[in-house]
């Protein structure tokens, strides 16, 4: 049973893994309803309410009046609490003035002086239910024992009751009001309810509208109505509220705009919210759904505009609508909501960022195929042949062509190529590479039909060019892409070399340890007797139009076999652990260079490539050391360049030799940047000195705005963490002139140079320094 729970459970955790997409929207829903059920998000509901009711602010009816106990009536009768025959004397005055009903906001629960209060109860069995006392509910602070107060049974007799309670949140703001209050039995109205003229349940409250304005309730200072110096006008046919409106007394809550104000003012604020009509309070869920929906919609689309689209009008629409529903008394809680759509936007929007920018750095920027990258990354199908095609004579053609016909170029080839293979995805890479998966079937007809049809020469810009193709096959095994890549390549070269229109790779040759000793052999000697050199790619600088350094780049001419691909000999060195010789054979020749050409007043920097295996050899930094001494060139003029890779997977040694490296005072580049997922913290901890924009994206910001956008940001991320740019693949003048607008330090690439001699190099840097003197 352990067992078969234990698979089940395995099961599950697959499937789950397999959607990240739903496991994003079901934790942010969940985490989503508890925000909303434990009210985490009401001070921030609150701010967005107290704006809105700033925004569409309105005036009171003036149907209410506040007779304010204010601090001038303290100061002229000088004394508080207030013989109760004043307040006979307010509410006979009011009545003579005009007042409609006449409510009082002062509890009278306790007996005063017995005069005073036979006045009173005179002064109220005249006026009758014209007066309404409050019933209020008083928690002591210390025991948290609640009572209720009544005024008076003398007073009770003869007038209506309402309950005068105010209740407010943790930051002392009323926000809604009881329509009614049963206590002990017996139902009372609110006051606000008992002034609007409305009923209601009880225990169902409504919220307050805080957009009336304040300042627009009449008030009159209570010590004028004992004068009658108060105008009859401002209370003839209205209802009255006497309370007291003084800090000095009490009896404050927060207005969410104003700051304290008198429980009063809450009462009547509440009283011309139901006379406008019936408020609704729909809660937080409502708008809660809504944005699941609009988040799970969002979800759903891949393009990266359109469901961050979504869930930002989701956004704006909860940020906007109670603008205009509170208007008409209908409120709703939307932070829960904003919650969903924010944390899903931002997650969702980041990630499927993150998937664009790396499936662009996949995507050959001429063509618009999946470049070799792609096909790397593509799943191993050990059982399907891999073809790969090699234009043997593209260099020499594409150096002749502008990059507009090396387009069309490409486009006519790839076109013939899916004659044959029409039912593959084909993949193009660089210097006239492409390669696809083939059904597992007879190849050889196949493959002699697709030579066939580049005998006949392709027309670019009106000129007949003719094509030199040969074709290389892995039949199938059990090794990584890259590898079979790789073993087609050799085989297409090697079907050059022998001249046959295509071969297939022996798979013995990787089983074949002499062979590979020969190879290793025969690198060792090349590099001895000058067969293995170095070209140099120069550099740009963009601020002053100078050439400033070099990238070197090994190559090796076979006595027999002619040019041998780096890419052959280079994993060969790299999987016998061969390459420190070759690195420091590559090293060696950099340096003496690069010091050659400051010595004759260049200000030259060089640039080597770092295998990923010399990255945790703890000798690599005495070597680099010796040979600098002994070219005497300045540590700050070397640049060893690691892949974004490397830097990514890199162990706590990897980064020791590169914090070693930088203390020397060697530069430090991040090769092809942007075909990885490099975060910030990586890009800290990594000591460079200088980021390389993989030429995947150099090559199309003229033609993408997504590539520009994620070039450019680059660009300024490297500037902010102190880094120097350099953009490689630059073959276009208008890709160059936006490089530079957009602050990008170096540019390297065919429109700079292609790779040289020394002897080529020096005559172009040395002949632009001797002009300058001159």
């Amino acid at each position: 049973m352990d067992g078969v729970h234990s698979s089940w459970w395995e099961k599950v955790r697959g499937r789950w893994k397999q959607y990240p997409r739903l496991r994003l929207f079901l934790w942010v829903a969940v985490i989503g309803f508890f925000f909303g059920a434990a009210e985490f998000g009401e001070p921030l509901e609150n701010a967005l309410r107290s704006g809105r009711n700033i925004v569409h602010k309105h005036e009171a009816s003036g149907d209410i009046v506040v007779v304010a106990i204010d601090d001038r009536s303290l100061a002229a009768l000088q004394k508080w609490p207030w013989p109760r025959r004043y307040h006979a004397q307010l509410a006979e005055n009011l009545h003579r003035m005009g007042a409609k009903r006449i409510m009082f906001g002062v509890e009278f629960s306790m007996a005063s002086n017995p005069n005073d209060d036979q006045i009173l109860e005179q002064a109220f069995s005249r006026l009758g239910k014209k007066i309404t006392l409050p019933v209020q509910h008083v928690r002591d602070p210390v025991t948290g024992t609640r009572s209720t107060l009544y005024p008076l049974n003398d007073f009770r007799k003869h007038v209506s009751l309402a309950n005068g309670d105010v209740r407010h949140n943790w930051q002392g703001i009323a926000w809604q009001l009881p329509y009614a209050i049963n206590m002990q039995g017996e139902t009372y109205p609110s006051l606000a309810a008992s002034l609007a003229g409305r009923t209601g349940e009880s225990g169902r409250w409504f919220p307050i509208d805080y957009s009336l304005d304040l300042r627009s309730i009449t008030t009159v200072s209570a010590v004028d109505v004992l004068r009658g110096s108060a105008s009859s006008e401002m209370i003839n046919g209205k209802d009255v509220v006497i309370g007291t409106t003084t800090r000095r007394l009490g009896d404050t809550v927060s207005h969410p705009a104003t700051g304290l104000i008198s429980s009063v003012y809450v009462h009547v604020l509440g009283a011309e919210t139901l006379k406008l009509g019936t408020p609704m309070k729909f809660g937080w869920f409502a708008a809660f759904a809504i944005s699941l929906i609009t988040a799970a919609v969002g979800l759903r689309l891949k393009d990266v505009r359109f469901s961050a689209a979504a869930n930002s009008v989701g956004a704006v629409a909860l940020l906007l609508l109670p603008f205009v529903l509170e208007a008409h008394l209908l409120y709703f809680d939307v932070m829960p909501g904003l919650f969903v759509l924010v944390v899903v936007g931002c997650i969702d929007t980041w990630s499927k960022f993150k998937q664009s920018y790396r499936s662009r750095g996949s995507v050959n920027a001429l063509s618009g195929l999946p470049n070799l990258n792609a096909l790397r990354e593509e799943k191993l199908e050990h059982n399907r042949p891999l073809i790969a095609a090699r234009v043997q004579n593209y260099p020499e053609i594409t150096s002749a062509l502008p990059p507009e016909d090396e387009k069309a170029l490409v486009e006519q080839i790839a076109a013939r190529l899916t004659l044959v293979a029409s039912q593959s995805k084909l993949y193009q890479g660089d210097e006239g590479i492409f390669a696809w998966f083939a059904e597992p079937a007879p190849l050889a007809d196949h493959l002699d039909a697709l030579h066939a049809l580049f005998r006949s020469p392709v027309r670019v810009a009106g000129n007949s060019l003719d094509l030199t193709i040969t074709l290389g096959i892995d039949a199938g095994s059990e090794r990584s892409v890259a590898n079979r890549l790789g073993s087609a390549l050799v085989a297409a070269d090697e079907a050059s070399a022998e001249g046959l229109r295509w071969k297939e790779y022996d798979p013995a040759k990787l089983k074949d340890a002499a062979w590979k000793l020969s190879l290793l052999s025969q690198l060792d000697a090349a590099i001895d007797s000058g067969a293995l050199w170095v070209a140099y790619q120069p550099k740009l600088d963009l601020h002053t139009g100078n050439i400033v350094g070099a990238e070197a780049l090994v190559r090796w001419t076979h006595p027999d076999k002619g040019p041998i691909s780096p890419l052959e000999f280079i994993i060969a060195a790299e999987q016998s652990d061969r390459i420190e010789k070759l690195t420091k054979f590559v090293l060696d020749q950099a340096i003496a260079r690069a010091a050659a050409l400051n010595v004759r007043g260049a200000e030259f920097g060089m640039s080597v490539n770092l295998s990923a295996r010399l990255v945790d050899d703890p000798e690599l930094v005495g070597v680099v050391k010796d040979l600098l001494r002994k070219h005497r060139l300045p540590a700050a003029c070397l640049t060893l360049e690691v892949t974004e890779t490397v830097a990514l997977t890199g162990s706590a040694s990897n980064f020791q030799t590169l914090h070693d490296l930088r203390r020397l005072g060697v530069q430090l580049s991040i090769d092809d940047y942007g075909t990885g997922l490099s975060t910030l913290d990586y890009l800290k901890k990594v000591p460079a000195t200088e980021i390389k924009i993989d030429k995947g994206f150099v090559q199309s910001v003229g033609n993408s705005r997504g590539d520009m956008l994620m070039v450019h940001s680059t660009i300024q991320l490297a500037h902010s963490l102190g880094h120097k740019v350099v953009a490689e693949g630059v073959e276009e003048a208008e890709t160059l002139d936006l490089l530079r607008k957009m602050g990008c330090d170096v540019a390297q690439g065919y429109l700079i140079g292609r790779p040289m001699t020394f002897r080529a190099l020096s005559k172009q840097v040395l002949g632009k320094l001797k002009s300058k003197a001159a």
